[in-house]
Parts: structure tokens; sequence; C-alpha cells
């Protein structure tokens, strides 16, 4: 049994929840975000609360309930308050911008690495910092994950691309005598 798809979720001021066979769309101050799950589990909007049963109970819905309570969870938060993601790039030399609808990145490679930023997202890049926003929570993450793949940070001088709040474990390297 899921912990979270027993509890309802409260639907703030200013949010609309509407679910229609499977289609789930939540519209409120930011944007609009739709996305269709299976009808083994339903989704009720009651007021204002929105509540998830399992239709049948094996262990295939079981496992859904929670993962949908959070992922309609996750798009009412998105709708009322952004999601924000930072991202770090530490080495000399390395440097990131915004031009238009692409990141570039110089990195140290013998080229600059054009990343193409989605239109829901907001993305800024200020000295070493990327801060990446928007409404869906699932994108944001995906496209700092993918960013941050270009370079990973590395454990001797900590060069890289890194989360703001990610802690990079540091090697010695060698010993001069």
């Amino acid at each position: 049994m899921s912990r979270l798809g027993k509890k309802p979720i409260t639907i703030p001021e200013k949010t609309e929840v509407s679910s229609v066979n499977g289609l789930v769309r939540v519209k409120g101050p930011l944007g609009e975000l739709s996305r269709e799950f299976k009808t083994d589990i339903s989704i009720k909007v009651e007021g204002s609360e929105v509540k998830l049963e399992p239709v049948r109970k094996n262990l295939e819905t079981l496992a859904l309930w929670g993962t949908y309570a959070a992922h309609v969870l996750n798009m009412v938060n998105g709708v009322n308050k952004a999601f924000q993601k930072k991202l770090i790039v530490e080495g000399v030399g390395f440097k990131s911008e915004v031009k238009g609808e692409e990141l570039v990145l110089n990195l140290g490679f013998s080229h600059q690495i054009k990343v193409k930023i989605p239109k829901t997202l907001k993305v800024t890049a200020e000295k070493n910092v990327i801060t990446v926003s928007g409404i869906d929570r699932e994108l944001v993450g995906s496209f700092a994950a993918n960013v941050r793949a270009n370079k990973p940070p590395e454990p001797y001088k900590g060069k890289g691309i890194r989360y703001d709040n990610e802690v990079v474990r540091r090697k010695q390297g060698k010993k001069t005598v």
C-alpha cells in the first residue's frame, strides 16, 4: 500500500484540476500541464482535493499508485511555483552563455557545445552559474542532467559541471618526493 497515494492532494487557490479518462489537466497562475495516466488508478477531483484509488489491487497497480500521486502533486506544485535547478561550471576557461534558444558551453574541448533549450524552460547563465527553471519538474531535471553530462566533475581538481548542492569527493593525486 502506498503511503503517498493514500493521502489526498490539496488544490491551492487559483488552480484548476480536471481528470477525464486518465488525462489529467492542471491549470494555474504559471501555466498549464497535462499528462496521460493508465486507467488502472482512478483519479477523482472532489472539491479542493484530488484522490487516487487503485481500480484493481495487484502488484503493478499498487506500485503505480504512489508514482501517480507524486506526478499529480508535482503538476499541482509546478503550476503554482516554478521548479529550479542550479548548475555550477568550475574550471579555468570554462564558461557558459545563453544565445537565443541555445545554451553555449566552453568546457575545454576544441569545440563549443550547444544545447537546445526547450520552449517551456527558462535558462539563465551568469558568470559560472546556470539556472534552469520551469513548471514541469521532470523536464527541468532532465535538461539539467543533460547539461551536466557534457562534463561531469572530475575528482582531482573538481573541474566540470556540478549541481549547486552536490559535493564532489576529491582524491589526493600523485605524491611528490
